[in-house]
């Protein structure tokens, strides 16, 4: 397939034109005009690019790719190295933000709400490109019961900040993958009893105890590892593609 032919197609999957974003969405770097073998990965880090560099691949598909809003605009240093390894390597790099968040079936969120068996209701901003989302579990769970779900589906204990009254039961919940942390004050406008997200910042922990609502912080990383691995797959199906996931370890 030729590279622009890929990112004709990936853009009419993902429609990134509905959505403002804060880096570019498609093709970043260009390399070999034929693309036949694909890496996938969250972000676009070195050791992904390595990776991607031994398996000979002609093009690298993530969710955290370059020229963020705000970033220094000099290829040196770190940035420079990823992108001169891309260059020397002829691979082209692709990579799409929140048009993969929002996505109703292959995104982050529809994805991590598939895992934990949460039936989307709407997106919390009220409009579909909402990027934060709620809905309902099929029965009502213990927040202690449903905090072991998410570590045994993301294969890492969440961070869960319980609020100061006695509510101990969840059924209704907000989410939003990554650092999606400050809807919280959304999903306490729509009275839920939860609101999972992937970071959490010094005031969210106030805002879940004094709110009257659970929060899960479940990892960047963890969250949003589902919607690029399934975009991966949906080429591979339907386009024939040889596509590998590759899943470099972060914490965070």
């Amino acid at each position: 397939m030729n590279n622009l032919e890929l990112q004709t197609l990936l853009n009419a999957k993902l429609s990134p034109e509905l959505i403002k974003d804060y880096a570019p969405n498609g093709l970043q770097i260009e390399g070999r005009r034929e693309i036949n073998k694909i890496v996938t990965g969250v972000t676009a880090s070195q050791a992904l690019i390595d990776a991607a560099i031994e398996v000979q691949a002609d093009a690298i598909l993530v969710h955290h790719g370059y020229f963020w809003k705000g970033e220094p605009e000099p290829i040196v240093g770190m940035k420079g190295r990823r992108i001169r390894s891309l260059i020397k390597n002829d691979i082209n790099l692709y990579s799409y933000h929140l048009p993969l968040d929002i996505h109703p079936e292959i995104g982050n969120n529809a994805r991590l709400a598939q895992l934990l068996n949460i039936e989307v209701k709407g997106g919390l901003e009220g409009h579909p490109q909402s990027v934060a989302m709620y809905g309902r579990l099929k029965a009502p769970i213990s927040a202690s019961e449903f905090s072991k779900q998410i570590s045994l589906v993301l294969g890492r204990d969440p961070l869960h900040i319980a609020p100061d009254s006695d509510k101990t039961m969840i059924e209704t919940l907000g989410w939003c993958t990554g650092g999606g942390q400050d809807y919280i004050d959304l999903a306490v406008k729509f009275g839920l009893d939860a609101f999972i997200s992937g970071e959490i910042s010094e005031r969210t922990t106030y805002s879940a105890r004094e709110q009257d609502i659970h929060y899960f912080a479940a990892g960047h990383h963890a969250t949003e590892r589902y919607g690029i691995k399934a975009l991966g797959e949906w080429l591979a199906d339907t386009h024939n593609l040889d596509v590998t996931f590759i899943d470099i370890d972060n914490p965070v």
